[in-house]
């Protein structure tokens, strides 16, 4: 058994959802807040078998794309706000971040 965890950005989300529920894969949804743009993304933690991992990979992949946009930075910490004066820059953002894990038991009540 493996434990995929996907950090996809919030825009994808709805997507893979879809897609998972239409390959008949189950998957457990969790919000979450990224550290550096700190905008909303969605976590899955998907408990699957280990012939199936490219297929929940290829799904996400699929589902997920990254794509550029424009943000502003944060004010540094502790300098002179007088100073400081923020400039957008082009990030890019989406795609997915997946870890898959191996899982020693996995049991559904």
């Amino acid at each position: 058994m493996k434990l995929v965890v996907a950090v996809v950005q919030d825009k994808d989300s709805a997507k893979l959802a879809q897609n998972l529920v239409n390959a008949n894969i189950r998957a457990t949804k969790l919000a979450s807040t990224g550290g550096f743009l700190h905008a909303g993304n969605t976590t899955f933690l998907i408990g699957t078998d280990d012939d199936k991992v490219d297929e929940v990979k290829q799904i996400i992949q699929q589902s997920c794309k990254a794509r550029e946009q424009v943000v502003a930075p944060m004010s540094p910490m502790g300098a002179s706000m007088e100073s400081y004066i923020p400039y957008p820059v082009n990030v890019s953002v989406g795609g997915a971040t997946v870890f898959v894990l191996d899982i020693e038991q996995f049991d559904q009540f």
